[in-house]
């Protein structure tokens, strides 16, 4: 079998797909994708492509190490995002030639079901009771929240009660009906990470993600010192050897690659194995598309330390489009009561609407994120 074509569509919301081709017929998707970057990522992929095409797509490690060693320059968010998709396809090929999930590739479910969780909140937490109450009548009882907006490097005592008010509102309304996990999502700085982390500690949250940048992890230890609460991140941290030091550092509890931008599948599922010889939790991050969760689920379902999957239907990027809007086999997608079940098809185990994908990508949007900036006109983190 050889690789015979490449193509993207970058479709609403602001996700974008690849189709890989073989001279066999049999097709395999995956989604490399940076919010904000997706014409980026195509232009690596398309350049990827000049090395992938006349290649054997069974020979996933080999095409791995090629796209990642086999050029001088490597690793950051633009050429791991645009490996993860292609090695996500390539999985998919495999899979279907052989007629099996890629969780039977990788050795076998270690679980029946997988406990996801929601977003709530948006980017400036509002409505968070409501949304949860909302989601509850679904089954759903995990979620996640933004703890903050604009964050100074120096902030007030003010900004941080404001910033707890709202946990406390949710731990007033619902009690233990519900866990949460909040996002501090960079925008709180080390000098700020402490108190804030502390105020929150009556609350219980299941972790605090990014509660720090990823270029401050050295950071991640002296505040895991300083707090009861588990500290998540990895959502901007692109190789094994990013990982590998903050592990051996210490302080993470939860480590959160992204499968569409942390090297796929084969990089993931070593991501994984890594944090578990650490007794460290696997909670991959995924606010994006189908292809993206399906390719989470398949390691998700094989690796012994993973405990929460992240997924996007109702997120508040969505405008435009809904994750299961390019998925032709919608219910194996089902989440009932917070939980989903091993994905049966062969492959990824996603069925992508094929003409739907095309259409949309005639009218892809440009998704950028906002621009924040504190009152003295200073950018912020967004």
């Amino acid at each position: 079998m050889k690789i015979t074509r490449l193509t993207t569509y970058r479709v609403a919301p602001r996700w974008m797909f690849l189709k890989v081709e073989t001279d066999e017929g049999i097709t395999g998707w995956g989604e490399p994708v940076l919010e904000g970057r997706a014409r980026t990522v195509e232009a690596a992929v398309q350049e990827f492509a000049e090395t992938l095409i006349g290649q054997d797509p069974m020979r996933i490690n080999d095409l791995w190490q090629t796209m990642y060693r086999g050029h001088f320059y490597r690793g950051g968010a633009i050429l791991m995002s645009a490996i993860a998709g292609i090695d996500q396809a390539l999985w998919d090929i495999k899979g279907k030639a052989l007629g099996v999930p890629v969780y039977q590739l990788l050795g076998g479910l270690v679980r029946d079901k997988m406990k996801v969780y929601s977003w709530v909140g948006g980017d400036r937490p509002a409505d968070i009771v409501a949304d949860m109450q909302r989601l509850m009548e679904g089954g759903f009882d995990t979620f996640k929240l933004n703890g903050t907006e604009e964050f100074g490097l120096l902030d007030t005592p003010r900004a941080i009660d404001t910033a707890v008010a709202k946990i406390a509102g949710v731990h007033d309304a619902l009690g233990t009906q519900v866990s949460f996990g909040i996002d501090f999502h960079g925008r709180v700085s080390a000098p700020m990470a402490k108190p804030l982390l502390k105020a929150l500690e009556p609350f219980r949250p299941l972790f605090v993600e990014e509660p720090v940048l990823a270029e401050q992890a050295e950071h991640y230890a002296r505040l895991a010192a300083s707090t009861s609460i588990p500290l998540a991140a990895g959502e901007r941290m692109y190789s094994r050897f990013e990982f590998k030091r903050v592990l051996e550092a210490g302080g993470i509890a939860i480590v959160q690659p992204d499968l569409s931008h942390a090297g796929g599948i084969t990089e993931c599922h070593k991501i994984a194995s890594m944090a578990e010889a650490y007794d460290v939790a696997f909670a991959p991050h995924c606010p994006l598309g189908p292809v993206a969760l399906a390719a989470c689920l398949q390691v998700d379902f094989v690796s012994h330390n993973a405990v929460l999957q992240e997924q996007s239907m109702g997120i508040h990027y969505n405008k435009g489009a809904e994750l299961l809007d390019y998925v032709i086999n919608k219910e194996d997608f089902r989440i009932a009561n917070g939980y989903i079940h091993a994905l049966p098809k062969p492959g990824l185990g996603v069925e992508v609407d094929e003409e739907r994908v095309i259409r949309a990508a005639k009218n892809a949007p440009d998704w950028h994120n906002p621009i924040w900036r504190h009152k003295d006109g200073s950018v912020a983190e967004w």
